[in-house]
């Protein structure tokens, strides 16, 4: 089967706060025993190759889940900015078609949702890739097992018991209230949109060009090398592919793939918490021994590392633990965490947007200490892996290895530090550490200064390309 995938990345996952955040969002977290960004380039990974679409925010973690998990990944194409579906789709199309690659076959898969039944899933792909050939676009219709308000519906043609079998589109619905989500169970033609469509590349230009003729145009006089991808992309407007080209479709050039295949979105944490149960025992097991409950039943715990919890007189909780944020919410109410967000982003921005810590291409770093007057770190740089060659206006620094061996250059000079050494990196030097070994080297850093904001950063090399 000849597919080419594209897994577009650029969700924020805001009902999965306080873990996922603006900076670091649900595809990228630790919620399974692997990130779901991961779990899906895994999952993908028979077809050989592929593209990514996501946000330029999201560069050092994409990069670093493609090295480190060796992906076959032909280009990551990044937004300047987020446009919707539309243009991310329309984005790869034009970026084809710079290639005279407009009668190859994409499908479309986003990076956060989970599905158990790999197997039935590539059925289902391998029925849809040879429609897609004769020239229609092919949504994944997901049997639903549940009156669900939280997803869109497609209605086919067929009562359809059997699965992975292609049928006529009648119309697409969108989110239903919970009377007519049983409705729709009940009737058997109707099927979940998990967002899963394939299609040929001059096929969907044809659409873009019948329907959505701007917005085509715009995208037409993007770049070959993409050099003016910045400018041309602030002026698209945002809008979904289902609204601008797939509702517009009608059978035969749009069909349905219906399968079952153990998916979800994973779009909140009494999802999460009832997808978990299941998924991943190990963890369970661990998180069930940080849970003491007395006089209580039914609560979920999603902890920090090392910490406990007790629950006393109280049914039906979801605790959700981080550093700098605690989530506590009854079950079947987790939906509305967007509502909590929807406040923090006015009183309290930050926290809806990053953690205390960041990954970063080279490897990870969390914050011990944020004071007006100092600042602490501890830093881990992976396995053959350097930070950048680089000074800081604001701050000197003090790095004290606690684990491995490290090579630091400082104003051009090298020092082989050892665990329990250390270096003082004045105000103003350029400065680096080098990671020769086949393992983590970690240090603590700590920061005196006026300020201590990442942006205080002068880059001289850098192994990543990375200029601020």
């Amino acid at each position: 089967m000849s597919l080419l995938p594209v897994i577009m990345s650029g969700g924020s996952g805001t009902r999965l706060w306080p873990v996922s955040r603006l900076k670091f969002p649900k595809q990228f977290c630790d919620l399974l025993d692997y990130p779901l960004h991961t779990l899906t380039l895994k999952r993908l990974k028979k077809y050989n190759s592929g593209l990514i679409v996501t946000s330029a925010l999201f560069q050092d973690m994409t990069e670093s889940d493609i090295r480190k998990n060796g992906f076959n990944i032909e280009k990551v194409l990044y937004e300047p900015e987020p446009r919707n579906t539309a243009a991310a789709i329309g984005l790869v199309c034009r970026y084809l078609q710079t290639l005279n690659r407009t009668e190859e076959v994409l499908g479309v898969f986003s990076s956060d949702n989970l599905i158990l039944n790999e197997a039935a899933f590539h059925d289902a792909l391998r029925v849809a890739s040879e429609k897609a050939q004769t020239g229609a676009v092919v949504v994944l219709g997901i049997k639903p097992h549940r009156p669900e308000t939280g997803f869109g519906y497609i209605q086919v043609q067929d009562r359809a018991i059997a699965t992975n079998k292609s049928t006529e589109v009648l119309k697409f619905h969108e989110k239903p209230t919970l009377e007519k989500a049983r409705e729709f169970v009940s009737a058997g033609a109707y099927f979940w949109n998990a967002g899963i469509f394939i299609f040929k590349v001059s096929g969907m230009i044809q659409h873009f060009k019948k329907y959505e003729p701007e917005m085509w145009n715009q995208l037409e006089a993007i770049k070959p090398d993409l050099s003016n991808l910045e400018d041309v992309y602030k002026t698209i407007k945002s809008i979904s592919i289902d609204y601008a080209i797939l509702e517009k479709l009608k059978s035969p050039e749009l069909m349905c793939v219906t399968c079952d295949i153990d998916w979800s979105d994973l779009g909140s944490w009494d999802a999460l918490t009832e997808i978990k149960e299941g998924y991943n025992k190990n963890k369970v097991e661990i998180a069930e021994h940080q849970k003491i409950e007395v006089k209580s039943k039914g609560n979920s715990v999603h902890p920090l590392e090392n910490k406990t919890y007790g629950f006393v007189g109280v049914d039906d909780l979801i605790v959700v633990d981080t550093v700098d944020a605690l989530l506590i919410c009854k079950k079947n109410e987790s939906q509305k965490v967007k509502e909590v967000v929807d406040r923090l982003k006015v009183i309290k921005p930050k926290v809806t947007e990053e953690h205390v810590f960041e990954n970063r291409p080279w490897g990870h770093f969390e914050i011990l200490r944020d004071q007006e007057h100092y600042k602490s770190k501890i830093i881990r740089v992976d396995a053959g892996q350097k930070i950048s060659y680089q000074s800081h206006a604001k701050r000197s620094e003090h790095w004290i290895i606690v684990k491995g061996e490290a090579v630091v250059v400082l104003n051009d000079q090298e020092v082989l530090l050892k665990t329990g050494q250390h270096i003082f990196i004045p105000q103003g030097s350029k400065h680096r550490i080098i990671n020769n070994t086949k393992s983590p080297v970690e240090f603590i850093e700590v920061q005196v200064g006026t300020y201590f904001g990442e942006d205080d950063i002068v880059r001289y090399q850098d192994d990543y390309g990375r200029k601020k």
